[in-house]
């Protein structure tokens, strides 16, 4: 420990510029739930931090949208972000089609039926890597000039904006489910033809409180018009296969005030002919709040360069959005998915003029919910942000940045701690984000801040701590709960327990010992509290004159199982907000509740379940009882038919990036293995997981003779939703491998990078393919 450094200095900075109402959803559009202003959105009329997680309908089974969207809320999301691709609703000029997984508007109903406000990207050119950014290869090519006001386009475009307002329309107005529309994307010279776009969408029916569009690649935007929006990405598959890690990554893991991304997008704006207009450095505006749409809840892979963000990358990149001073949380994914099939595939591809090859139905993008619905380890560290962001959420909103007196002296610095403040002048919270891939940062030796509040400087902890590496977190200064104070901790606010007296629930850090003080500065640590009995935690009791609350301090490895849950009345997603009551759950199994405020798990064998009583101070089991079928994992039977071709080989360039291997390439050069599935599999209707341990460049499941599922090779299992495709007990099921070799021009993840690396001869396995049948379990009536 480095107990000769200086305390870390922070003075809260006020805002910037006078409060505004721009006449956007204050004046024009005007909504029940939704008004924005300069420094924050009002949701109900109090200040928030909306979550957005973004979810394609038509790249999701319609069966699964129930479960994923009340998924969604589950893990804090406010709203669902959703592009609207073109090609998938009229893929032959005009064949239109709203029927299953494409059917917008039970889409928009479900959502606001279970309490999500929708977000929709209706581009026209939205990209979200489908064919020609979503265009159908009929405007395509249709020899007008896309994307422009060329009349030839507004043409095409009225007639799509015109179907989409007799679809949506009937959810926008005052009432409306529809909260905010996104005007194309990724466009950053044309603010004329934005303005026509969102005149267009009006006169077609379509209306929102808040209209967008992306900002980055210092987009120039159309003033009044739309929200700027950010994002950010620890890394990209739109860099070349042997490019370092990019500073542009890189950013994203410091605290700061710029939020433009030069980089993000910048290939497919060199071959539409499109540039950023100035150095990069494009100011924020200062009509609307900070407002994300893609801080990255993964990366999808294209064939040369194949990312996988860890969860720490995924929290690190959301935690220092909102110490940078966010007003709105917009992930991209959320939720993964899969391509519609399409005629000649609906993915960018090399084929369409893409510098990227991405994979033909695969489009999980390590999600915090992948494509067949299983949750990954990234979705308990954003649950826990968004649990926060629900319970002190307006605090923070009305809480500005400020920034360290002494900051990184650049994105290579790697010894200056990352952290920043947001405060009102009177409390706050300190934002410590010291994570980053790919250069991985030592721990930091004796950490002690100094916060100049507005009436007192607070100190803390007092002794300075060890930071280490890896951690993501947010620790309160002066936080009033219940009447109470509490001067400081080092441990995260995660939320509030309402009973006979409140309970302030904390989730401590990995290697950093939980502390916090009371009104009166007395330090309290685990030994002055009550540990709890299944050794989650501990207790602690904080009093202030007459008044008394309890702390719980939930330990780090426990803390990403936490689920915070409110359970809504049954009433129309309009209606004023109520609950029954606020549920601090542990559960690894995914967990969400009904409209009847039922709980509800999936998993493949009993789930384990606890809640906490604060009346009891402790956890205590919830009984849960099948609501399905029994759950079943088996072994799949894989014959192998065909070792594969080692002769190396690759599958083609554009601009110096390898293209995806073809069909006829699987079927010329893959080890093919035939699949026998377990003789119970025809009995489960529910979610049936294929999940296959392999290793290749890239693997092919064909039915009957087709394909129906893809991956690129990137380390990771891959886990299909069988029920999703028409099985019959005759089918046959085939899966295809090809060989990946060392030479390969192909960017991987450090685990598969050194296999890769490591190895004398082409790498082709199937090490074991399970059949995982989970099922629904619900909590035993109490």
């Amino acid at each position: 420990m480095n107990r000769d450094r200086e305390p870390l200095r922070a003075t809260p900075a006020g805002w910037k510029q006078p409060a505004v109402l721009p006449a956007m959803s204050n004046e024009i559009d005007q909504h029940d739930r939704y008004q924005v202003t300069s420094r924050w959105m009002l949701v109900d009329g109090v200040p928030s931090i909306p979550v957005a997680a973004e979810l394609h309908f038509s790249r999701t089974p319609r069966e699964r949208w129930d479960e994923r969207l009340r998924l969604l809320r589950a893990a804090g999301a406010t709203e669902v972000s959703t592009y609207i691709y073109w090609n998938h609703h009229e893929e032959d000029r005009g064949q239109l089609r709203f029927d299953g997984n494409r059917d917008l508007a039970a889409f928009i109903r479900l959502a606001g039926e279970i309490g999500l406000g929708v977000i929709l990207r209706v581009g026209p050119w939205s990209h979200g890597e489908a064919r020609y950014g979503g265009f159908p290869d009929w405007v395509q090519h249709s020899g007008a000039t896309l994307r422009t006001d060329d009349p030839r386009y507004l043409d095409l475009v009225e007639g799509w904006f015109g179907v989409l307002g007799e679809v949506a329309g009937p959810y926008c107005g005052p009432r409306g489910t529809v909260v905010a529309i996104q005007i194309e994307n990724e466009l950053v010279d044309r603010p004329h033809h934005i303005h026509t776009l969102k005149r267009m969408l009006r006169a077609a029916g379509l209306s929102a409180p808040l209209w967008t569009s992306s900002a980055w690649g210092s987009a120039q935007l159309p003033g009044q018009e739309v929200i700027p929006l950010y994002g950010g990405y620890p890394d990209g598959f739109w860099m070349e296969h042997d490019a370092p890690w990019d500073d542009s990554f890189r950013a994203h893991f410091f605290f700061s005030s710029h939020w433009d991304d030069t980089m993000l997008g910048a290939d497919v704006r060199a071959q539409q002919g499109t540039h950023s207009v100035t150095d990069g450095a494009a100011p924020t505006s200062a009509l609307f709040p900070i407002v994300t749409c893609e801080l990255g809840g993964g990366m999808a892979g294209s064939y040369h360069r194949r990312p996988w963000p860890s969860a720490l990358d995924v929290a690190a990149i959301s935690n220092n959005a909102l110490g940078s001073g966010s007003g709105w949380q917009g992930y991209y994914m959320f939720a993964g998915g899969t391509n519609p099939a399409g005629a000649d595939g609906l993915q960018e591809s090399h084929a369409t003029g893409y510098p990227n090859d991405l994979p033909r139905f695969d489009y999980d993008f390590h999600a915090p919910i992948g494509a067949s619905g299983r949750i990954a380890p990234s979705l308990g560290p954003l649950r826990r942000q968004h649990a926060a962001l629900t319970a002190f959420g307006t605090a923070l909103a009305q809480m500005p940045p400020s920034f360290p007196e002494i900051v990184p002296s650049g994105v290579e610095d790697a010894t200056t701690l990352r952290w920043a403040l947001r405060s009102d002048g009177a409390s706050g919270f300190v934002f410590i984000g010291w994570h980053q891939p790919e250069v991985p940062l030592d721990d930091y030796r004796g950490a002690q801040f100094e916060i100049r509040l507005r009436d007192e400087t607070v100190s803390f902890p007092p002794v300075p701590v060890d930071i280490p590496a890896g951690t993501v977190t947010r620790w309160p200064v002066h936080l009033e709960v219940g009447g109470v104070r509490v001067r400081w901790a080092t441990a995260s606010p995660l939320t509030v327990l309402d009973g006979q007296r409140s309970t302030l629930v904390l989730t401590a850090d990995h290697g950093i010992d939980p502390q916090l003080a009371s009104t009166d500065g007395e330090v309290l640590r685990a030994a002055d509290g009550r540990p709890l009995d299944d050794g989650s935690g501990f207790v602690v009791e904080v009093a202030r004159d007459e008044a008394s609350i309890d702390v719980l301090v939930l330990n780090a490895e426990c803390a990403d199982d936490a689920w915070v849950i409110d359970r809504p009345d049954v009433a129309p997603w309009s209606s004023p907000a109520s609950h029954r009551e606020r549920q601090l759950l542990l559960s690894k199994a995914p967990l969400w509740t009904e409209a009847d405020g039922g709980l509800r798990l999936r998993a493949s064998e009993t789930p384990a379940v606890q809640r906490y009583e604060p009346a009891l101070r402790t956890f205590v089991s919830v009984p849960v009882e099948l609501a399905g079928p029994p759950p079943r994992i088996g072994t799949v039977e894989a014959r192998l038919d065909r070792e594969p071709d080692l002769e190396y080989r690759t599958y083609g360039f554009r601009d110096r990036r390898a293209s995806a291997p073809r069909n006829e390439d699987f079927l010329a050069g893959a080890a093919e293995w035939t699949l026998q599935l377990p003789s119970w599999f025809g009995e489960y209707g529910d979610l049936v997981e294929l999940e296959v341990d392999w290793t290749g460049d890239a693997a092919q499941l064909w039915l009957d003779g087709s394909p129906v599922a893809d991956r690129f090779w990137d380390g990771s299992l891959w886990s299909f939703d069988l029920s999703a495709v028409p099985v019959r007990p005759d089918s046959e099921l085939v899966l295809r491998v090809l060989p990946l070799f060392p030479a390969a021009p192909v960017y991987l993840p450090a685990g598969a990078r050194s296999r890769k690396n490591d190895a004398t001869a082409p790498l082709c396995s199937v090490d074991g393919i399970q059949l995982i049948a989970s099922t629904v379990w619900s909590e035993q009536a109490r």
